[in-house]
């Protein structure tokens, strides 16, 4: 018999803000694209790119899929499952696995010849170089 310590701390806000959150978050989108999970991006912007960076610990490079069309960037992928041996029992399963999708709008056209794509230690950074269109240019008066 194991004894759990009991906290003495009221659980109630907790329990609640679980139950909104639950309630608000809209999961249509995951289930319409069939998404298990959603990696979480970073997205950064110079004067001359764009620069995306998505956390895929666990995923084989092999597995990623990047592509760019009407403006929109999308990565897709999927995290397989690790096998568990006869002798195992799971006890905890926290972690996700399957596929995945994100799409992105991107607010300006980018060059689609200098896209760059670097997969390390779980990390992938996808460099976008803006149109030379799209850039400002500074008109001299003469």
């Amino acid at each position: 018999m194991y004894l759990v310590r009991r906290q003495n701390r009221n659980m109630f806000p907790y329990y609640m803000n679980r139950m909104l959150n639950d309630m608000l978050t809209d999961y249509s989108e995951d289930y319409e694209n069939k998404s298990a999970w959603k990696p979480p991006v970073d997205m950064t912007e110079t004067e001359n790119t764009y620069e995306f960076f998505l956390d895929l610990p666990g995923v084989d490079k092999k597995d990623i899929n990047i592509s760019i069309q009407n403006n929109e960037l999308t990565i897709e992928g999927e995290r397989k499952l690790d096998e568990i041996e006869k002798d195992e029992r799971c006890c905890v399963s926290e972690r996700t696995f399957g596929q995945f999708t994100r799409s992105f709008t991107l607010p300006e056209k980018v060059d689609q010849k200098d896209i760059k794509a670097v997969y390390n230690d779980g990390v992938l950074k996808i460099t976008l170089k803006k149109a030379e269109e799209t850039k400002a240019k500074e008109i001299k008066i003469v």
